[in-house]
This record gives C-alpha cells, sequence and structure tokens, in this order.
C-alpha cells in the first residue's frame, strides 16, 4: 500500500504547480515595481479572475449583498481580482514592499493607544481581515518602532510554503505558524509585550456563529479571549488601497473596551464588516466564509 507523503515532502504535483509559479514571480519581477503590480493586476483580472475567482466572489455577493445590480457585481469582481493580484505580486517582493510601506503615513482614532501600549509594555492583539493588504500595516508598524508578530496558516504545499515563510519574514518578523508549537511561542512573545497581529474574518468550525456582513458566521472568539486573559488591547486596524493601485491608508481604529469574548468578537465583526461595505473590491470574497450556517 502506498504511503502519502509526509507534509514537508513536496509531491510531483507541488513540484510542477511551484514551478509555474515561481517562474510568473520571477517574470514579473523584472519589472519595476509599480509596473509589475500593474502587470499582475492585468493577470488576474483577464485571466485568472475569469477561470479560478469570479465564480466564488458571485456566490458570496448573492448570499449577502442580493440586492446589487449586475453591473455593480461586475465592478466587485474586477476590483477583488485586482486587489488580490496586486497583493500576491506586493507579498512577493519582499523587503522592496516592506520599504515602501513603511513610508507610508499611518493614522485613526487608535494610534495613540498603541504608542501608549508599546511605551508600557503592554501587549495588543491587533485584528485586522483578508482586505487591502494587511501586510502593509505590519510592515508600517514595524518601521515604526513596534515589536509586531504575526500568525499565519502553513500551505498545503511544502514548496510554496518555504517561499510564502520566506518573503512574509521579509516584511515583518516574528511570525508563527499555526498550530501547538507555533501557539506555544506566539503566546510568549503575546505575553513579553508584543504586538501580536490576527485575521478574524476566516471560517472556524469551533468557534461561534456571530454575525458578518448581516449573516451567521463561525467566527473565533480567540483574539478577544487572549486581550481578556493577558490585559491586552483588542485593536482593530485595516490598510485600504488607495486609487493609485499602490499606495494605501493605514488607519488604526480604536480599541474595542473589554466586556464579554463574544461582545468583543461582535464589535470586530462590525468592524470588518464596515469596511467591506465601503469598499466591497478589496475584500477578498474567496473564502467560504459562511459554511455550515444552515439549519441540518
Amino acid at each position: 500500500m502506498p504511503v502519502s507523503p509526509a507534509p514537508d515532502q513536496p509531491t510531483l504535483r507541488h513540484r510542477i504547480e511551484d514551478m509555474a509559479t515561481a517562474a510568473i514571480i520571477r517574470g514579473v519581477r523584472l519589472l519595476p515595481y509599480r509596473k509589475r503590480l500593474a502587470a499582475m493586476s492585468w493577470i488576474f483580472r483577464r485571466i485568472l479572475g475569469p477561470l479560478a475567482l469570479n465564480r466564488r466572489v458571485r456566490e458570496n455577493l448573492a448570499l449577502v449583498l442580493p440586492d446589487l445590480t449586475p453591473a455593480e457585481v461586475r465592478t466587485i469582481c474586477t476590483s477583488v481580482a485586482d486587489n488580490f493580484g496586486r497583493s500576491f505580486i506586493e507579498l512577493h517582493s519582499g523587503t522592496e514592499f516592506a520599504r515602501f510601506a513603511a513610508t507610508l503615513p499611518i493614522g485613526g482614532p487608535g494610534l495613540a493607544a498603541l504608542d501608549q501600549a508599546h511605551a508600557q509594555g503592554r501587549p495588543v492583539v491587533l485584528v485586522s481581515a483578508h482586505f487591502g493588504n494587511y501586510d502593509a500595516w505590519r510592515a508600517g508598524l514595524t518601521a515604526r518602532g513596534f515589536k509586531v508578530g504575526g500568525l499565519y496558516m502553513p500551505m498545503t504545499n511544502p514548496l510554496a510554503n518555504r517561499r510564502y515563510v520566506d518573503t512574509i519574514e521579509s516584511i515583518a518578523a516574528p511570525l508563527f505558524p499555526r498550530g501547538p508549537e507555533g501557539m506555544t511561542d506566539m503566546l510568549r512573545f503575546l505575553k513579553s509585550g508584543g504586538m501580536l497581529g490576527l485575521l478574524g474574518d476566516h471560517y472556524m468550525a469551533r468557534g461561534e456563529l456571530v454575525p458578518f456582513l448581516g449573516k451567521p458566521a463561525w467566527t473565533a472568539t480567540s483574539a478577544a479571549k487572549m486581550a481578556l486573559k493577558y490585559n491586552a488591547l483588542l485593536v482593530p486596524l485595516y490598510a485600504t488601497r488607495n486609487a493609485d493601485g499602490v499606495t494605501f491608508t493605514i488607519e488604526v481604529e480604536a480599541p474595542i473596551p473589554h466586556s464579554d469574548a463574544l461582545t468583543m468578537t461582535q464589535a470586530l465583526n462590525d468592524s470588518a464588516s464596515a469596511r467591506v461595505r465601503a469598499h466591497p473590491g478589496q475584500w477578498f470574497w474567496l473564502h467560504r466564509r459562511w459554511k455550515n450556517t444552515e439549519p441540518a
């Protein structure tokens, strides 16, 4: 009976997929920074969007924003593909993207609270979404002198995962893989006074049903629970892509008051929902965010 490869042992399919992806990245990275973003936007808008992305976007839009016109749906599909393509090559531009993001201004009503927490050595849980480019605020806060760590989900393709981890570590570090070992290091970092960055818009089977964009969605309450347990600030923040497609507006919202985990998680979902409603083309719309919520 054949033995399945170990998680860190790439299969032939992994190798082929990784070679194709790496070749595209190398080719596009030969272009100057702004032109490579435009080139990857074109690839995603004109090719990958129609082939692989738009169907899921349309399904999710029909579920939570059913009153959109066909023209509005097409516009959002195009914007999602544009932002995805630009974010993809920004991520794989590593240190170059980090240097650029470090020049962007950071504002918002919660910035002063971050400065104070940093000065006091108080832990902070930063929560964002798959919106705009979340690595822009990671790089920007790191450049400001904050100690920003991040939790990430390892990819199933070990070759792609190695490249992914290498490049996101070049943007900002430390990083913690989701899992027991990563969780231990992550909590040690947070308790030491670090700022831990999380994305709160994943489907979480063992979470709580909390409305997101007006529909119940299984949502992790761990960010709020950590904030309560370690007396950490719980702060939503976002990097919204500007009309030029290159720069971002980085905004830190006011910390969410401590109460109970469910109330605080609802506040996080409300915050992200407001951002998505204001800029629907900047949320990825590709997750099955609302799955398994129908009665059996």
